[in-house]
């Protein structure tokens, strides 16, 4: 039997792919993934941002960076190829960094870069809600393992 696909935000097994150079390794979701096959992804990285990178936070439908510059078209692009890489390997399931401007899924950042969290997704997750690939956040495994 075919081991289940799962596209995973990088940061969150790991990988030091955050603006600040670091990550957000999650070893409950390390644990779930096991017995997967997974699909790492940064969409930032992706749509072409350095490591490291300005602190970027939506505002008014477009990402901007700290120093105010508007950084959406890269933000978009990445989500694009993530979105094709996602589609291209039939994933069925994404684990994603909440509050991230690409995969935030129920929380962004509100722009004024003060830590104020809106109701609002991701550049990426936005994209992903329109097709048929269950959404998890590493808020989805701290009270447990997630079959």
């Amino acid at each position: 039997m075919a081991k289940q696909k799962v596209l995973v935000s990088a940061c969150l097994i790991g990988m030091n792919c955050k603006y600040n150079q670091k990550n957000n390794l999650n070893p409950s979701i390390v644990d779930f993934l096991k017995d997967k096959e997974v699909i790492l992804i940064c969409p930032e990285v992706m749509g072409g941002l350095l490591i490291p990178r300005l602190k970027s936070e939506i505002k008014d439908n477009k990402v901007i960076n700290e120093l105010g510059d508007d950084v959406t078209n890269y933000f978009e692009l990445g989500a694009n190829k993530a979105l094709d890489l996602a589609l291209k390997e039939k994933v069925t399931l994404a684990i994603l960094k909440e509050k991230s401007p690409s995969c935030g899924t129920k929380f962004s950042y509100d722009g004024t870069f003060s830590n104020k969290l809106v109701n609002k997704p991701g550049v990426f997750t936005k994209k992903l809600m329109d097709h048929s690939i269950k959404i998890l956040t590493e808020n989805d495994f701290n009270g447990g393992n997630k079959k």
